[in-house]
């Protein structure tokens, strides 16, 4: 850490409630946001109330060190970065404070989603909805002055802004509201009395130039908003701050005013050969009446019909483009009505599409929504080395012009050889354009400049604006000068009389230096500091001084793979996301840091990449507090758009850094976990006593970091291996047919040797041949998930020398446990390049995936008795990353008279081995509160989850218990032994059922 930055965190640590941080590594996952570029702050501040805003702007006035202001960071033009203090205003500022009959009073940190989930308790909405809806921040949305999809209906920010609280750039709190001209002099402050003055007077004095130079389209998103500033001798200086990017003031408070939801609503999908077609549509059909008219190209509807089945049979192949339109009204036979005459009239009488699809359901409306909403993001799954760069991303025009410019735009992209995908709110003019470009090649960048200035020139000539609601930024303030003439002098003017210093947020809406946006893009090309020969999990070597020589990659991806791993983030924040939706991101969603979130993860490893990181910084103990947010649950995995490989990066830095420093305490425990249960088992009766007894669980909490409240399993008294030696079970048979090899894992196999016994006995049932290896080891997840690669290979490399022998003998290998699951068919991968490892990857199948494939071949028994009752189910995360559908749910359904209930409350919070240790025990808790609470209700007779951990959590404070799905069906069957009471809880208060 460099001298100032030490003497900032010095300075404000004694003046500040909030965190700030001047680490080069945590300074890292600040430097970028969604955009292509990548600034260095000094400092980060996470303010918890307006005084530590307030504190820190005045600061920066004093010792002239720039101010950025900071939500989600999912911005596309840079506009939140800089080389100053960055104020998070998304970390604990995030509270809505009060909710009126139509308004709200909200802190600019709380997620637009979360408002509106709020809002809908009352039946009322906040209008404005970017595409980040779910991410993005209140003040994030003002300062842009977003609108999104829905402007036809709610407009932008601006119009539903009653008050504001800022901070000035002095550090002074004022209170912004509609003042009439006669009580400017009466305002709180007289600097904020000179301010509101001078713009009025400035308001007066420009009045033609303004009328003359504003862009001639429905929503201006580039540069300062002049429009209705003053009017009707009422000066509203709201009006301007909205969209000015947090450089003029800094929003710490605002009023609201909501809107009536829509009673109902529908869709009009319209299907188009060509392109232009599409944008004579929305022509035609303009902003009236409707609610939403988005359009989508045929590059965004390939990938959603390659990789979403939902869309692969709703979008004809010889799409072009699709107009997605909206009508809400008071019912939805008005609504469908209204929407079988905008395709009478586009596809009928105006013959312009060939093709429509109707819904009014509000689960296919959602649908249809996704498709435009989350598209953009997986355009960064395509293959190679060019991505959809946002740059040109948010022009508008006027809406009659929509048609011609589009022909521009891809005359533009064919003169320079380049592919871009094209999206666009058509009915009000407002087009996202990205070309598909390598950020890696600086021809490419060079031609995205090129690309841009011919654009522009075209837009220009049409009227139009730079930017719609995604602000300027670094990408677009350079070219202001050019789209505002004269009056972009008066863009200076305003600056300087909210900002005479230049400290908040310089170098957008008003150039504070002469720069090309391209200096600032980051890099994501390789430094030559990783090695293409290094043989897994052999992360390390040894200099002659006995210090550690760096060396990557540690698991089995080359250096290429892992280096597209970590670029291919193009941190659009959907990681963040807090929606009912998906369940990426647990951990966030309870510890909102964006050093929680898997895309600072991303950042880290592509900053020691690319070299803006020194590689020693894996090693640091700043590293593995952002690693320690991750528990490996493969979530962010799959639900993230681009499907970046977020535990692969995860696991590689970790390892790094295990290997580095070794295991703490909590890692110990979670990484050996096998090892202390395999000692307990030698003495069962006297290890069940230990975990029974208070003082002996203080203890081990003191000692070995284990929670002392936590309910654990009992040992079993023989292991299940053992039990299955004296049952003739653990010889492989030449047996022809359907053969099992049972992966049993730790938890079956030592704590719940009834649910092994309920797996064996229901094979037998359907007459399958099982085979317990009896040289199986643990699967070795929780050493995994805790970077203990070198354990966990060998206990990798020793099962899959044992099962993959069985494969070659016609077993197929089940398991029980979801984790085991994950780590033979996945994470194996990752340890050992060998063709035994695809091998046993190929033939792995989790018990009830196994089940039900049977049943779907008609080949298993469905002699089952009734059982009347209602379970509870939970889908481990685990099993969600494998595959999409729940077998274990379905498997139940099979059984007469059991009713299934499912619960989606996200993760259960115990991830594996998490929830044990003491420093994790009530985070995880909160993780999967929503989870427990739901699983109490009393209509629920008894939960069931495939996973052992999950189990444990849901009794750990639930009130039932929790058992496999296959000893209900092994009960139904009437094969479970011992043939127990499946349905009453453990009574001690340390132990499960």
């Amino acid at each position: 850490m460099d001298l100032e930055r030490e003497r900032i965190r010095a300075d404000l640590r004694g003046v500040l409630d909030g965190e700030i941080r001047c680490d080069d590594t945590f300074l890292e996952l600040y430097s970028t946001d969604a955009s292509l570029f990548q600034v260095k702050p000094l400092a980060v501040v996470r303010p918890r109330r307006t005084s530590d805003v307030s504190a820190t702007v005045q600061y920066a006035a004093e010792n002239q060190i720039p101010v950025h202001a900071r939500g989600a960071g999912t911005g596309m033009a840079g506009e939140s970065l800089g080389t100053g203090i960055v104020l998070d205003f998304a970390h604990s500022m995030r509270r809505i404070l009060e909710t009126g009959d139509d308004w709200i009073r909200v802190q600019p940190g709380v997620v637009l989603a979360n408002l509106n989930r709020h809002l809908a308790q009352r039946d009322r909405i906040f209008g404005p909805d970017p595409a980040t809806r779910s991410v993005t921040t209140l003040g994030s949305v003002i300062a842009l002055d977003a609108s999104g999809s829905h402007w036809p209906q709610h407009g932008s920010a601006r119009d539903h802004i009653l008050e504001l609280q800022v901070v000035l750039a002095n550090g002074e709190v004022v209170t912004i509201k509609p003042t009439h001209l006669d009580r400017v002099a009466h305002l709180e402050s007289p600097e904020l009395v000179r301010i509101t003055s001078g713009i009025a007077e400035l308001m007066e004095s420009h009045a033609d130039k303004i009328q003359g130079n504003l862009p001639k389209t429905f929503n201006q998103g580039s540069g300062y908003r002049l429009s209705g500033v003053v009017e009707n001798e009422v000066v509203d200086l709201a009006k301007i701050l909205a969209g000015s990017e947090g450089s003029l003031a800094l929003i710490t408070q605002a009023k609201l005013r909501t809107s009536p939801r829509s009673k109902s609503r529908g869709l009009v999908l319209l299907f188009f050969e060509r392109l232009d077609n599409a944008a004579k549509a929305a022509v035609q059909l303009g902003t009236a009446g409707i609610s939403a008219c988005d359009l989508l190209d045929r590059r965004i509807l390939a990938i959603a019909r390659e990789t979403d089945p939902r869309y692969s049979n709703l979008i004809p192949e010889n799409t072009e483009a699709m107009l997605l339109v909206e009508f809400s009204g008071e019912t939805q036979a008005d609504v469908h009505a209204e929407l079988e005459k905008i395709a009478d009239r586009i596809r009928r009488r105006r013959k312009l599409a060939f093709h429509s699809l109707i819904t009014t359901s509000p689960k296919e409306v959602g649908t249809y929504w996704e498709l435009a909403r989350r598209m953009t993001p997986i355009l960064y799954r395509l293959k190679g080395n060019t991505r959809p760069l946002p740059f040109i991303e948010d022009m508008t025009v006027p809406p009659h012009q929509l048609p011609n410019f589009l022909t521009k735009v891809q005359d533009v992209m064919k003169r320079h050889e380049t592919i871009a995908s094209i999206f666009a709110h058509a009915a009000h003019g407002h087009l996202h354009v990205r070309p598909l470009l390598n950020m890696a090649d600086r021809d490419d960048l060079a031609k995205l400049e090129r690309i841009a200035d011919e654009t522009y020139e075209e837009l220009f000539r049409v009227g139009g604006s730079l930017s719609g609601e995604s602000g300027d930024g670094i990408s677009r303030t350079p070219y202001l000068p050019r789209q505002y003439g004269p009056l972009y002098d008066l863009f200076g003017r305003i600056k300087r009389l909210f900002d005479p210093a230049g400290i908040l947020n310089p170098g957008k809406k008003v150039l504070s230096s002469t720069f090309s946006p391209m200096e600032l893009v980051r890099r994501v090309e390789l430094v030559p500091q990783v090695e293409s020969d290094s043989d897994s999990t052999n992360s390390t070597k040894k200099k002659d001084d006995g210090t550690s020589e760096f060396e990557l990659p540690i698991l089995t991806w080359s250096p290429q793979e892992m280096a597209t791993a970590a670029r291919s983030c193009h941190g659009c924040g959907r990681c963040r996301t807090y929606g009912a939706d998906t369940r990426m991101c647990p951990v966030f969603r309870f510890d909102s840091r964006e050093d929680a979130s898997p895309r600072a993860k991303a950042n880290l490893l592509r900053g020691v990449l690319s070299g803006q990181l020194p590689p020693e910084s894996l090693d640091s103990a700043e590293t593995k507090e952002i690693l320690d947010t991750c528990f490996h649950c493969h979530q962010c995995r799959i639900d993230c758009p681009s499907n970046v490989d977020i535990p692969n990066i995860v696991l590689e830095m970790r390892a790094r850094n295990v290997d580095a420093n070794g295991l703490t305490q909590d890692g110990s425990l979670q990484a050996k976990i096998h090892r202390w249960a395999l000692w307990g088992n030698r003495f069962p009766r006297i290890a069940n006593w230990a975990l029974g007894n208070r003082v002996m669980r203080w203890l081990m909490e003191r000692f070995i970091g284990l929670a002392k409240q936590r309910k654990l399993p009992r040992l079993a008294n023989r292991s299940f291996v053992k039990q299955a030696a004296r049952r003739g079970l653990t010889t492989a048979t030449r047996r022809t047919g359907r053969k099992v090899l049972y992966f049993v894992d730790l938890y079956a196999n030592l704590f719940d040797t009834q649910l092994a016994q309920a797996f064996v006995n229901v094979l037998d049932h359907n007459r399958i041949s099982v085979y317990v290896h009896p040289n199986q080891q643990v699967s070795g997840m929780p050493s995994i998930s805790q970077g203990a690669v070198t354990m966990a290979a060998r206990l990798a490399h020793k099962n899959v020398k044992a099962l993959a022998e069985a494969v070659r003998q016609g077993y197929t290998i089940v398991a029980t446990e979801p984790s085991a699951v994950m780590a033979l068919t996945h994470e194996y991968l990752n340890l050992l390049d060998s063709d035994d490892a695809k091998i046993v990857a190929e033939n792995t199948r989790e018990a009830c995936e196994f089940l039900w494939d049977l049943h779907h071949h008609g080949e298993l028994e469905l002699d089952l008795k009734p059982m009347n009752l209602t379970v509870g189910f939970h889908v481990p995360c685990h099993l969600r990353a494998l595959h999409e559908a729940s077998y274990g749910q379905r498997i139940l359904q099979l059984i007469p008279g059991l009713s299934v209930r499912p619960i989606e409350k996200g993760c259960s919070g115990m991830a594996g081995t998490f929830g044990l240790t003491r420093n994790n025990f009530r985070s995880s808790l909160r993780i999967g509160w929503d989870l427990i609470v739901a699983m109490r209700a009393k209509q629920i007779q008894i939960g069931s989850t495939e996973c052992s951990a999950c189990k444990m959590q849901i009794e750990q404070a639930g009130n039932k218990a929790v058992v496999h799905p296959i000893k209900l069906l092994a009960k139904s069957y009437g094969v479970l032994e011992p043939d127990s009471d499946l349905f009453t809880q453990s009574p001690h208060d340390l132990f499960v059922t």
